[in-house]
């Protein structure tokens, strides 16, 4: 099982919301890094992390 840098929080294991709090990444839970196998859909975000439709 192949792990891989978690694209929504960049590897950091955090996410900022647009007022600068910080918070625990809901894709990988904290830990930076998805495994290949994990179904998780990208979506495209702004500079501010949020959801674009």
């Amino acid at each position: 099982m192949s792990e891989i840098e978690c694209k929504a929080c960049e590897g950091s294991g955090k996410q900022m919301d647009d007022e600068g709090w910080q918070y625990q990444c809901s894709v990988c839970h904290g830990t930076g890094e998805v495994t290949e196998e994990s179904t998780t859909k990208v979506m495209h975000t702004d500079e501010n992390n949020r959801l674009l439709d």
